[in-house]
């Protein structure tokens, strides 16, 4: 049975340091003696970083959701070199100011814009309703509106670079037409645009809000003023090194969205836990080089596996293939790198030049304060307050079993933005969806020997459900009957020696399970081997290969995550119960985005529009950043209440002294980490609108239901059982582990 410290008299709970100092204890006392050029070569490295990190953004890129080596990719590849032809990436909704888009005004304006838009640089194919003949998937119910659509050059960077002059160019209101820009690219070209303009307005944001919370938190402008300048020098570093990575890769403009609020969050944590230990050793007397030394290998042991465990969730996301998850794992490494040299490195030089000016005004006990009452009161009675706790957070989690997965669509730019204008005003006018046409590739000869077989293929694919018309080599088809015959350039268009292709295009209600479409369109018999691409298949194939993933990736997360608690702690069940916890964390977390953000609760008042699903990408990404930093914060705890474990052997007591000592620093930590990402909270990009209030709810319920109940009630309830492991565990953890550092 444990024995409550409340009824032992004070004593001593910081256990001595190896008679022979490892690693860390040696780094601090280096730093401590020599400070000044530690100091010094510091500033030149954030100068360089600086200088570097200035030219990273324009070396940033933008990407398409394409899987490498899939289906869909094999298919626009050989569109591209065999017919001159592939999926478009935008488009120009034509309006007609009077009248119908047939009426000969209009179309010889109308042409006249088309011609234009073909010569502009990057523009690799122009298609109109005009010039397909007078198309029905191209032109409104109406007739007052018909569709442009553009296939662009080169990269996804390259094509939306073009795009970003062209858009202003055909942004056009005339007498006879208005022209207004559109389409896939379109939308994500604004989307990024719009990232980059929240990542500068964040900086403006995030800055002085950290500083007034470091303020209130130290009381010392000074120190306040160093603990943001570490940072800061991770923000300017990492992007420093992102640029190096993107001569050798693709990075995602995203990437630097990331980087700012980890960054700062990361820098500002890691350095609250090395300053709080570095004044505590000053309060007990110690000067100021042996503080810094203790500070360093204590805190120090904190920071290191803190910071190991997030790289570990970050830097699986290289799994994935597509460059733009793996970006943010360049970052989010990149971010904890930096964040631990800063905290290690350059902070111990700088406590060691500021010494007393950051001492505490009295010397901080263990063995009482708010933290450490209410943790015993907890643990005495402790189904009182978990069960309770654990109510709310499933109560809270509880949305996340109707999570559903889909495809990203305009809905992540507010209504007012021009694109997502112009696509709400396709899906109510138009009947289908030609820029998102299924491709199909059927390995056939495209010349009149193959015509029978291609008009009945044509026909019955025109009869699927959810695919309005068939444009074909032969003609164009609706409900099994063709609608006209062969287009004059449809020898050009469709065939090739070796093969023939086919334009599927869907009705604008089936892209809401554009699976269930494609999975249609293949179960159609063909008169040879085919292959499907277009945008539907681009995003279904992506959303395969990246959910099939998803196990493989987030096992590796846990299992090593096992390890590293399990050689910091010498225990089998503080790893699973920080695991499971961690868990429940996660499912508040996508609780409360399905609840938000497929649901579409609180739309209104923080401004977007919600589909009825979830785009794949970013609640991975999310789920990634939210398990290394729960993981974060139960490193900060589980350090301190096994470094008063180790020096007392009373369970419950470490508990409470542990909680005590990092209870406050994981509050405050929490409060600049989710002020961090609540900064994007203005944002009118769905993705950075949704990372932002997903990761700051996550973050708060983390460091409150979860850590401050939740972690004390399971220690008491497990009691000795904490800390126990097989004997050949422990002597492998005993040889292993890392202890002081």
């Amino acid at each position: 049975m444990t024995t409550s410290p409340s009824t032992q008299p004070p004593r001593a709970r910081t256990a001595a340091l190896p008679e022979h100092p490892g690693f860390l204890s040696r780094l601090g006392g280096g730093l401590a003696r020599r400070p000044g050029w530690v100091i010094l070569v510091s500033a030149a490295l954030a100068l360089v970083g600086l200088l570097l990190a200035a030219g990273t953004m324009d070396r940033l890129l933008l990407s398409r959701f394409e899987s490498p080596g899939s289906e869909s990719l094999r298919v626009e590849q050989a569109l591209e070199s065999e017919f001159g032809t592939g999926k478009h990436h935008f488009l120009l909704l034509v309006t007609a100011q009077e009248g119908t888009v047939d009426d000969p005004a209009v179309v010889e304006a109308a042409t006249a814009v088309e011609r234009e838009l073909a010569q502009r640089e990057g523009v690799a194919e122009v298609a109109s309703y005009w010039s397909r003949g007078d198309s029905p998937a191209m032109r409104s119910e109406d007739g007052t509106r018909a569709l442009v659509t553009v296939r662009m050059e080169g990269t996804v960077t390259e094509a939306r670079t073009a795009l970003g002059e062209i858009s202003p160019d055909f942004t056009r209101q005339g007498e006879v037409i208005s022209v207004a820009v559109g389409g896939g690219d379109e939308v994500f070209r604004q989307a990024a645009a719009q990232a980059q303009a929240d990542f500068v307005r964040a900086e403006l944001i995030i800055l002085p809000l950290v500083f007034v919370l470091l303020l209130v938190l130290y009381r010392r402008i000074s120190v306040a003023a160093l603990t943001l300048a570490m940072g800061l020098f991770s923000v300017v570093t990492t992007l420093a090194l992102l640029r190096g990575v993107t001569y050798l890769t693709d990075v995602s403009t995203f990437a630097a969205n990331l980087t700012l609020v980890m960054g700062i969050g990361l820098g500002v944590d890691y350095s609250l836990f090395v300053i709080n230990r570095f004044r505590e050793e000053l309060a007990r007397g110690r000067d100021v080089p042996e503080a810094v030394r203790i500070a360093v290998a204590r805190a120090g042991r904190t920071v290191a596996f803190s910071g190991l465990t997030v790289a570990v969730a970050l830097s699986c996301l290289v799994l994935f293939p597509f460059p733009f998850l793996q970006s943010f794992a360049y970052a989010g490494v990149g971010v904890v790198l930096t964040s631990v040299f800063a905290a290690l490195v350059i902070l111990p030089a700088a406590l060691a030049r500021l010494g007393h000016r950051v001492r505490p005004k009295r010397e901080p006990r263990a063995d009482s304060g708010w933290w450490h009452s209410m943790s015993l009161r907890m643990m005495r009675r402790p189904l009182l307050y978990g069960v309770p706790a654990l109510g709310l957070v499933l109560l809270l989690a509880s949305p996340v079993a109707g999570l559903d997965f889909g495809l990203p669509d305009a809905r992540v730019l507010p209504q007012g933005t021009s694109s997502r204008d112009v696509q709400d005003r396709i899906e109510e006018e138009f009947a289908q969806e030609e820029m998102d046409a299924v491709q199909v590739l059927v390995d056939l000869p495209g010349r009149e020997a193959g015509a029978a077989e291609i008009h009945a293929y044509a026909s019955a694919l025109s009869e699927v459900e959810g695919v309005d018309q068939v444009d074909a080599l032969t003609g164009s088809y609706a409900d099994g009957r063709a609608l006209s015959g062969p287009q004059p350039d449809a020898v050009e268009r469709f065939g090739s020696a070796g093969a023939t292709w086919l334009s599927a295009v869907p009705e604008a209600e089936a892209l809401d399970d554009a699976a269930g479409l494609i999975d249609r369109v293949r179960d159609v018999p063909a008169p040879a081997a085919t292959e499907i691409g277009g945008y539907p298949a681009d995003l279904t194939d992506f959303r395969e290969a990246l959910l099939g993933q998803v196990p493989l990736v987030f096992g590796l997360i846990l299992a090593i995550t096992f390890v590293i608690l399990f050689l910091m702690t010498g225990s089998l069940l503080l790893p699973a119960k920080a695991i499971v916890l961690n868990v429940l964390s996660l499912a508040v977390m996508f609780g409360v985005i399905v609840w938000i953000f497929q649901e579409g609760n609180l739309s209104g008042l923080l401004g977007f529009t919600a589909n009825g699903t979830l785009e794949t990408t970013f609640p991975i990404l999310m789920f990634c950043i939210a398990f290394g930093l729960s993981m974060d914060y139960e490193v900060f705890m589980l350090s301190r209440i096994k470094e008063e474990y180790d020096a007392t052997g009373d369970t419950t007591g470490a508990v409470a002294a542990g909680l005590q000592r990092s209870g406050p620093l994981v509050t405050a930590a929490a409060a600049v980490l989710a002020a961090s990402f609540a900064t994007y909270a203005s944002s009118s990009v769905l993705y950075l609108l949704m990372l932002a209030v997903g990761m700051a709810v996550v973050i708060i319920v983390d460091a409150t239901l979860i850590r401050a109940v939740l972690v004390p009630v399971f220690m008491r309830l497990a009691g000795p059982a904490n800390w126990w492991a097989p004997a050949p565990l422990r002597r492998l953890q005993a040889r292993y582990g890392i202890r002081e550092g």
